[in-house]
């Protein structure tokens, strides 16, 4: 599986997952999408990791559950993660300590376009197509990015469009939508990926994490508990390394040196 799952840091912290399965548009079976989370989770943890960027090759992004896999599984054991399953089995992206990057060249269809959802950031080509296409499958969006993150990304009544039709939406109605940040030519998206990634990488490793954390539990907190959350978390961060080194760097006019801790 780590053939069809690939995993690599440069230089500057951007990593990248790339899925390496061309032939079949990177459709996910079982073992590699085991593989996948664990990879989301390894980038979780890398020091040397401080932005991930998440992507398919061979003009395509993934086209969801290979079906011929799924065939071979028995009827009960097909789900994405048992109803016990915490959120951070389900949506492995959005439980990833650092901020996301999906970039997209063609289809990223079912559990594909799922993985958009949970990413932070989408850049995609003009070739990419997005469809949660569970309804013609007799499903329900499977990791339930769809039916949770996609109202919250493009609004409800955009979303169960998509969603009730299984229907295609392309980049440029992506982007008018909001739901991407912008639109390139395929031969450019790596780069705008990774320009996008470096927006991040002067940032605080240590308040990205609290920020990413606040902002997804937000969804699901009362304003009271947000805020209470929220004191805490600011209280780590006043107490932390990189606000210190932050205040430092701006008195000194210079650039910050964060540690992450």
């Amino acid at each position: 599986m780590a053939d069809l799952v690939r995993y690599e840091v440069d230089g500057e912290g951007i990593a990248r997952i790339t899925l390496e399965r061309p032939e079949k548009r990177n459709a996910m079976t079982y073992e590699m999408l085991q593989t996948f989370s664990r990879l989301v989770r390894h980038a979780g943890e890398d020091e040397a990791a401080r932005v991930l960027i998440v992507t398919g090759s061979g003009g395509s992004f993934c086209a969801g559950t290979d079906l011929s896999d799924l065939q071979e599984r028995p009827g009960a054991s097909r789900g994405g993660g048992s109803r016990e399953a915490s959120a951070s089995a389900w949506w492995p992206l959005a439980a990833c300590p650092k901020p996301v990057i999906a970039a997209v060249d063609g289809a990223a269809v079912g559990m594909g376009a799922e993985f958009t959802s949970q990413c932070d950031v989408r850049i995609c080509s003009t070739r990419a197509r997005f469809a949660w296409n569970f309804v013609h499958r007799g499903l329900v969006p499977d990791t339930g990015a769809g039916s949770w993150l996609l109202p919250r990304l493009i609004g409800v009544s955009q979303a169960v469009r998509l969603l009730y039709s299984g229907a295609f939406l392309s980049a440029e109605e992506a982007l008018a939508l909001g739901y991407v940040a912008s639109v390139v030519e395929p031969e450019a998206l790596a780069d705008a990926a990774s320009e996008e990634a470096r927006r991040f990488l002067t940032a605080s490793p240590f308040a990205v994490r609290r920020v990413k954390e606040l902002v997804y539990r937000g969804l699901e907190r009362d304003l009271e508990a947000h805020l209470a959350a929220h004191g805490e978390a600011l209280a780590e961060c006043f107490t932390s390394d990189d606000h210190r080194e932050g205040v430092a760097a701006f008195l000194e006019r210079r650039e910050a040196k964060f540690t992450g801790r």
